[in-house]
C-alpha cells in the first residue's frame, strides 16, 4: 500500500496560484502540507508526494477522487489530500484529528506498528 499525499508546490503555474486564493491561504496550505509530510517522515511511513501545482494529471486525479461529501461547497478541494493507493483517506483536518487521537495508522488504512501508542490503544480496546 502506498500513501499518496496531494500537495501544491509554490513553483506551480499562475493559474494554480490564483486557485489557491492568496498568500495567506498558500502559507496555511504549506504549513498543513509540511505537518502531514513531516509526521509521515518522522514515523517512517512510506508515501509519495503528488504535486497538483506542477502536474495537471495529479490535479485532475485529486479533484475527481475526493468524494463529493468531502468537497467544499464552492471551488475545489485544497491540498493536502491523503489517499491510500486510490482510496480517499481525508484532508488535513481529518489527519489532524486522527493524530490527536493517536489513530493515524487507522486513518491511513495501515496496521499500527507494535509498541506504538496506537497499537497499545487498540490492544486495550480488544481486551
Amino acid at each position: 500500500m502506498v500513501i499518496r499525499v496531494y500537495i501544491a508546490s509554490s513553483s506551480g503555474s499562475t493559474a494554480i496560484m490564483n486557485f489557491l486564493l492568496s498568500r495567506i491561504c498558500l502559507y496555511m496550505i504549506k504549513k498543513k502540507q509540511q505537518d502531514v509530510l513531516g509526521f509521515l517522515e518522522a514515523n517512517k511511513i512510506g508515501f509519495e508526494e503528488k504535486d497538483i501545482a506542477a502536474n495537471e494529471e495529479n490535479r485532475k486525479w485529486m479533484r475527481e477522487n475526493v468524494p463529493e461529501n468531502n468537497r467544499p461547497a464552492t471551488g475545489y478541494p485544497l491540498p493536502p489530500q491523503i489517499f491510500n493507493e486510490s482510496q480517499y483517506r481525508g484532508d488535513y483536518d481529518a489527519f489532524f484529528e486522527a493524530r490527536e487521537n493517536n489513530a493515524v495508522y487507522a486513518f491511513l488504512g495501515l496496521t499500527a506498528p507494535p509498541g506504538s501508542k496506537e497499537a497499545e490503544a487498540q490492544a486495550k480496546q480488544q481486551a
